[in-house]
């Protein structure tokens, strides 16, 4: 639903939208990508049309043998488990922390086997997770850390980015995540030989089509213009067929909760989704600042209630998860009453519709992330949401403190 489109992104998009000169190459792609290196204080930066097309390419750079297995924790998005069975490697999933969201220490430890290569570690809700611990673990079993950022932009753990810990790291410019341009992602490391191999993969591969660039320039517009104003009446039908007439995309493929790959992945970052990032990128700090200002305001709010709140730790607030016995209902009653209130996760792999066996996670294996999936909500944190949105929100979920 573009959360963090405002009146600039809105404009720009439309005028780039009748400049198809711009749309796949042009020097926007150079300039966030040094943007990019340069606020994370990396050598490499290497842009993507995608998270999971940036996840792609590191796994394929790595050259790791083909049944390898990739430690990944679950509650998480297929976005993440789907590049590693694209790769031909083996998925192995870890619990997660039932307070912290992200990977359970203990229960890793126990799922490292001798074919254990890569671990990909998440940044839950934009919570880093303990990276000390991990990097120990990591060299005691010789493991290559990736670091999932996708939640993550601008997070800091003891006054360094996440995202510069790894041998690898991969970000998603997604339309709910830090900063969006609808679709977009990026990988940054210090690894020379590395980073060689990931933009000669980004050379190989190619730009998507103008259709589908087209596609991805009609979100901000369609939805801001057309669909959120009218949402109470009929613009939550006008979405969905839209969707349907392929008018405009959806943030997850069908065939992705099938295991399987759709035609637009891997792909190079489009020049103009690229000028759009940039403008976003621009505001990264506004964002987080306020991010964290909504999530102060909801804590201060659910104090003392029977709702359980998030570590008080630093962290960006992507999302203010919080949990409660009764979330599905009360994620479905605020949904009938035109509140967005966000459901990430009701699967241990997202979305609720993935079918888990084809991401070849077994149910059972992680306990805690399945008992997360059903009693996590998480409240939005965005640029769009005041004080007075985030307080008619607090006022309808009250109704089950």
């Amino acid at each position: 639903m573009s959360p963090n489109t405002e009146k600039d992104d809105i404009s720009l998009t439309w005028k780039l939208k009748f400049k198809p000169l711009l749309w796949k190459k042009g020097k926007a792609v150079n300039e966030i990508e040094e943007e990019f290196r340069k606020y994370l204080g990396v050598k490499y930066a290497v842009s993507f049309n995608s998270g999971r097309s940036s996840l792609m390419a590191i796994l394929d750079s790595l050259e790791l043998e083909k049944r390898s297995e990739v430690l990944l924790q679950a509650f998480t998005c297929n976005a993440v488990a789907n590049p590693v069975i694209w790769d031909d490697l083996k998925p192995v999933y870890a619990d997660c922390d039932d307070k912290t969201f992200n990977i359970d220490i203990e229960d890793l430890k126990r799922k490292i086997t001798p074919k254990s290569k890569v671990l990909i570690v998440q940044h839950t809700f934009g919570l880093p997770a303990d990276i000390d611990t991990i990097l120990e673990i990591c060299r005691q079993n010789n493991l290559i850390l990736i670091e999932d950022c996708a939640h993550s932009l601008g997070a800091e753990y003891k006054g360094r980015k996440v995202g510069t810990f790894g041998k690898a790291s991969f970000f998603s410019f997604s339309r709910d995540k830090v900063i969006s341009s609808v679709y977009g992602g990026m990988v940054a490391t210090d690894d020379d030989d590395l980073a060689k191999k990931i933009k000669e993969y980004q050379d190989r591969i190619g730009y998507p089509s103008f259709g589908w660039i087209h596609q991805q320039l009609s979100h901000p517009v369609f939805v801001n213009r057309l669909i959120l104003p009218t949402y109470r009446i009929f613009g939550k039908y006008v979405l969905v067929l839209f969707q349907w007439l392929h008018i405009l995309s959806k943030a997850v493929h069908w065939k992705e909760k099938r295991g399987m790959k759709p035609s637009y992945f891997p792909k190079r970052l489009p020049n103009v989704l690229a000028i759009l990032a940039l403008n976003q990128f621009k505001k990264l700090e506004r964002f987080n600042k306020h991010r964290k200002e909504i999530a102060d305001f909801y804590r201060k709010e659910l104090a003392s209630t029977s709702f359980e709140l998030p570590p008080e730790t630093d962290q960006i607030y992507l999302r203010f998860a919080v949990k409660h016995q009764k979330a599905h209902e009360i994620i479905r009653k605020a949904w009938q009453n035109n509140l967005l209130i966000g459901d990430w996760y009701t699967n241990p792999v997202a979305p609720y519709d993935t079918r888990l066996d084809k991401l070849q996670y077994r149910s059972g294996s992680c306990p805690k992330a399945e008992i997360l999936s059903g009693k996590t909500l998480n409240l939005p944190t965005h640029i769009n949401i005041s004080k007075e949105e985030a307080k008619k929100i607090i006022d309808f979920i009250k109704k089950w403190a």
